[in-house]
């Protein structure tokens, strides 16, 4: 197929070489690519049969010195038909000290008498190299040799040229595609992380949890959390006690930033003793705190590199002193490689980054929750102690009007102390759900403590509905709000007289709330309510403020009337129905 179809880099690499061969004639063709340390390795090869191969060995960065790279980036095209043949200088100068001219642009220009050494040193005669320039940098070579002097003409040099132009664009847009799925599939991922978190105020246990699916974005051997100070980690990581030392050094390096090596123990001379397990580190910020990263870790790579002769750079003496000269032996030389790991690509970097971006998010809005949590937590105090102070003096009320109510029948002496004495300890079992919260309870206990004190006198009390039970934070909430409803009913509404009704009943809506009915009737005419205390704000307020419920009180001249609606979030249903008759002929019991 055509090249311009290729939809996979090492096609494309493959590819290349075998065209510009078939279409030039060159003995052999390379697609050379450079390494992070400046050396080059030949990563596919098109040749005569008869020739050895050079395919995957690595050539020392030494071979293409740093000005022949400049010359790469603003001519990407050089040509040597004879490496051989003379070199003819230009004459003359437009002036006696005028600079030489500038041949940098120029196909027929000529090279370093070195760089003609090495050629004939490999047994070339002829070479043109075609540059590759990737997002700004020179990515590699299209490396052609000929093994008999060798001219292109005019308009091969040209195709030649816009075809490096077209390898490089099209090279650039298959990393750029192959980047852009692996981001892809690491963003799904950390959707599905950010989606679990969002609701959840447990950031380090969220981590923890997600470690293994963190591992998956990378190629690498262990992943490590250090969160708050705490350090967790699976996979290959460094041992147990050196963890302490180690991200101690890692946050002083990174300094906040996204901080990577593939040699761990160059940088840090400890792990030395842990190397083969960690050999790489890619250290990610998850937040504005320099204490908090996270860690992958690579193990150690040991590889065999195959040089093209040994890549230590030779010097010769002459009457000018040691002078470098070009390799004399290309012939295969190995290097074992150890203590360094796979090198970090472009690629992980991008994951890096929307790895510290995702976690930073989570964790400003972790800690605008944290704030917005003790904001009302300040509130609630301020309501509790406030409440305090008014429960004590409604409970003092409430017992000094047990105790000079006088009783309706005679009754023994004992016989009435031991009723007051029932009273006063269903108002105290009362105020003790109200102030612990517990576990939380159903609705239906919560009511008869409350209302059990008020059971003895002459008034009617209905109690009907589903059995729900409330969690710990909406049975302490409507533990305030009922209390307070039956004190207010004791001292003002139907509670107080004989002869008074109170309806309590509550039923499931269709989206899971509860909605309770309190109805009172029979009691003292209601009149126009003048300034509310602050036992009214309490029962108008709470549900809304606590639970983001709804609150409505309507005080009718033949009795109070109230509706409370509590979120069905906070509430467990059960298909049980609590149903509990008045009692016409209640009397006392004292």
């Amino acid at each position: 197929g055509r090249v311009k179809d290729i939809n996979d880099i090492d096609l494309l690499i493959s590819a290349s070489a075998k065209l510009v061969r078939t279409v030039l004639g060159y003995d052999r063709v390379m697609v050379y690519r450079f390494e992070e340390d400046g050396s080059g390795k030949v990563a596919s090869e098109a040749k005569r049969h008869d020739l050895e191969s050079f395919l995957g060995q690595y050539f020392p960065a030494t071979d293409i010195p740093r000005q022949a790279r400049i010359l790469y980036m603003q001519n990407p095209i050089r040509v040597i038909s004879d490496a051989r043949g003379l070199r003819v200088d230009l004459l003359p100068q437009a002036e006696e000290r005028a600079a030489p001219l500038d041949l940098s642009f120029a196909h027929l220009r000529s090279v370093s008498p070195i760089h003609c050494e090495y050629l004939r040193n490999m047994g070339v005669s002829a070479s043109m190299s075609i540059s590759i320039i990737v997002d700004g940098r020179l990515w590699g070579l299209i490396a052609c040799h000929h093994y008999a002097p060798k001219t292109l003409t005019m308009s091969e040099r040209i195709a030649a040229e816009m075809f490096g132009e077209f390898f490089s664009l099209h090279l650039l847009a298959l990393k750029q595609k192959r980047k852009l799925d692996i981001a892809n599939e690491a963003r799904r991922s950390l959707d599905r992380f950010l989606q679990a978190a969002s609701h959840r105020s447990d950031l380090d246990d969220i981590l923890t949890a997600a470690l293994p699916e963190f591992q998956t974005l990378f190629a690498c051997d262990g992943v490590g959390l250090l969160m708050n100070g705490r350090w967790t980690a699976i996979g290959s990581t460094p041992p147990p006690g050196a963890e302490e030392e180690f991200t101690r050094f890692i946050t002083e390096v990174a300094d906040g930033r996204i901080w990577s090596t593939k040699t761990l123990s160059e940088d840090y001379p400890p792990a030395a003793a842990f190397f083969e397990t960690v050999s790489g580190v890619m250290a990610v910020p998850l937040s504005h705190l320099p204490r908090d990263y996270i860690f992958f870790f690579r193990k150690e790579r040991l590889q065999t590199l195959n040089w093209a002769g040994n890549p230590e750079k030779t010097y010769e003496t002459g009457p000018l002193g040691d002078r470098l000269t070009p390799r004399k032996s290309f012939a295969l030389w190995k290097e074992t490689v150890q203590r360094q790991a796979t090198p970090w690509r472009d690629s992980d970097f991008e994951i890096a980054e929307a790895i510290r971006s995702a976690t930073v998010e989570i964790v400003l809005r972790h800690n605008e929750l944290m704030e917005e949590e003790r904001s009302k937590s300040d509130v609630r105090q301020r309501m509790l102690n406030e409440e305090l102070n008014h429960r004590v003096k409604n409970i003092l009320a409430v017992i000094k009007s047990l105790v000079a109510t006088p009783s309706q029948d005679e009754v023994p002496i004992q016989d009435y102390i031991g009723s007051l004495r029932g009273r006063i300890h269903a108002l105290s079992h009362a105020h003790d759900q109200l102030t612990r919260g517990g576990g939380g309870g159903t609705l239906n206990d919560l009511l008869q403590a409350e209302l059990l004190p008020y059971r003895a006198g002459r008034s009617l009390i209905e109690i009907k509905g589903p059995s729900v039970t409330l969690d710990a934070r909406a049975h302490a909430v409507a533990a305030l709000v009922i209390h307070e409803m039956c004190t207010n009913a004791a001292k003002y509404g139907a509670l107080s007289r004989d002869g008074g009704s109170l309806t309590v009943s509550w039923e499931e809506t269709s989206d899971g709330d509860c909605r309770l009915h309190w109805r009172e009737s029979g009691g003292p005419t209601i009149g126009p309510i003048g300034r509310k205390g602050f036992g009214s704000a309490l029962v108008e307020r709470s549900i809304p403020y606590d639970l983001g419920g709804t609150s409505r009180v309507d005080y009718h001249p033949e009795g109070l009337d109230a509706e409370f609606r509590l979120p069905g979030r906070f509430l467990n249903w059960e298909a049980e129905t609590v149903s509990e008759e008045p009692n016409p002929h209640a009397e006392a019991e004292v």
